[in-house]
């Protein structure tokens, strides 16, 4: 064994974890391929409020490696960590192209949930909160979770649309390029994976891509390399008198919402779908964790980006066989590469991408059958989980929704006592949660 080798080994835990350092270099590449896409869509949904692109692109890829290489040499776990989509939509699209909020203040709004994120990690706040999650919620997360990322490979790759009269889903246009590029990519996956052949995610991307060429999905780049564009437009861009008002209070707390309950629900389902969880679905040392999303979400809008957060697209690389934090390690080093080699990361298009997503989110569906209760009080609230992240097209909401109805059917099913008093506490922010986002 070379001195590199056993280094990482003991460093990352590699043989304790039955993973090897190639297996981590693949989830890691996987990752990397799976989340490649919110390089474009951030910086996209940011720009709609005003924000220059490429200062955003460039801070948008600096936060992803930054906050995937702390969580990797500090938790060890094999999440990736960048900006997530819901936490853009807020700042880009509500705040400042809706209500005309400057995105100096959004991401001073932005950065005062960060902060807050940050005094509760730090207090352990967070993670009693973890662990007053009754057992069905915490058993529901993975199929909730799961729900969510399948939808958005199959909305990515085309599969399914909006009826723009009725607002209900329906399937898309099965003759365009995009869903015939994703049932190919998505049946070598399977292929593969039914035969046990390691890589088979990411053989699955590789193979979409090329498809994509003649159907013109995947468009070759008139060059590889690339400057990355500077931060000066968007970095240390952050106005804190408009943040600091009743006005701006509905936001911090969508924003803390949020990312509170999508933080816990990726770190709890992706780290038992890596085996990484105890018996009753706690993730040992999750303050780790934690503590890396937090400095993400309150230091992030200092170079422009919102709500950093562990990402779902994890998943894509836990399902190749990551296991450790040598994963994201190696997926921030694409990431660092991407600033430079922009114009062929850019070159792979959602559809060729879509297919890990689905896969990913199918495959967490499963975990629900853990939850073997007939009674209705348990079922009831995690399967509201459920619906609620497919009506809302967030499963954070669709965590905080069904930790509120766990509360509301105890007390109605007259077992209030058996209800822990921090559960009755949550249950008011909770509450104000769902009235602000009904009401904006």
């Amino acid at each position: 064994m070379s001195r590199v080798h056993a280094f990482l080994d003991r460093r990352f835990a590699l043989s304790a974890r039955e993973t090897t350092i190639s297996r981590e270099m693949m989830a890691g590449l996987t990752s990397f391929l799976a989340a490649a896409y919110l390089i474009v869509v951030i910086p996209s949904l940011l720009s709609t409020g005003g924000m220059d692109r490429g200062a955003a692109t460039t801070a948008a890829i600096l936060v992803m490696a930054l906050g995937s290489i702390a969580m990797g040499v500090y938790a060890n776990l094999p999440f990736i960590v960048g900006p997530g989509i819901g936490g853009s939509v807020i700042l880009g699209v509500t705040l400042a192209h809706n209500e005309h909020v400057p995105f100096a203040t959004g991401l001073a709004i932005a950065m005062t949930s960060g902060l807050l994120f940050l005094v509760l990690t730090l207090t352990g706040a967070r993670e009693l909160v973890v662990k007053m999650i009754p057992p069905q919620i915490k058993l529901g997360l993975g199929a909730s979770i799961g729900l969510f990322i399948a939808m958005l490979g199959c909305r990515d790759a085309g599969m399914v649309a909006v009826n723009a009269k009725t607002m209900a889903l329906k399937l898309g246009d099965f003759s365009q390029p995009g869903p015939v590029v994703a049932l190919i990519g998505l049946a070598v996956a399977l292929a593969l994976q039914a035969r046990k052949i390691p890589g088979a995610v990411l053989a699955g991307i590789a193979v979409a891509a090329v498809a994509g060429v003649p159907l013109g999905l995947t468009k070759l780049p008139p060059s590889v390399v690339s400057l990355p564009h500077a931060l000066t437009p968007v970095a240390l861009q952050v106005d804190f008198v408009g943040a600091f008002s009743l006005a701006a209070l509905p936001y911090v707390f969508a924003f803390f919402a949020g990312e509170f309950f999508s933080t816990l629900g990726t770190t709890l389902a992706i780290g038992a779908k890596a085996g990484l969880t105890d018996a009753e679905g706690n993730l040992p040392g999750i303050e780790r964790p934690f503590l890396v999303d937090s400095f993400a979400a309150a230091l992030g809008p200092l170079i422009g980006i919102p709500a950093g957060t562990a990402l779902v697209e994890s998943a894509a690389g836990v399902e190749a066989g990551g296991r450790t934090g040598l994963t994201p390690v190696a997926a921030a080093v694409l990431f660092l590469g991407a600033l430079c080699l922009l114009p062929l990361a850019m070159a792979i298009p959602k559809q060729a991408t879509a297919p890990a997503l689905i896969l990913i989110g199918v495959s967490m569906l499963g975990t629900i059958r853990h939850l073997r209760s007939e009674a209705v009080t348990d079922l009831f609230p995690a399967m509201a989980m459920v619906l609620l992240t497919l009506i809302s097209n967030s499963f954070g909401t669709g965590i905080a929704g069904g930790l509120l109805v766990h509360v509301i059917v105890q007390v109605l099913a007259g077992k209030a006592r058996e209800i822990p008093v921090g559960l009755f506490i949550l249950a008011i922010p909770l509450g104000y949660y769902f009235y602000t986002a009904a009401t904006h």
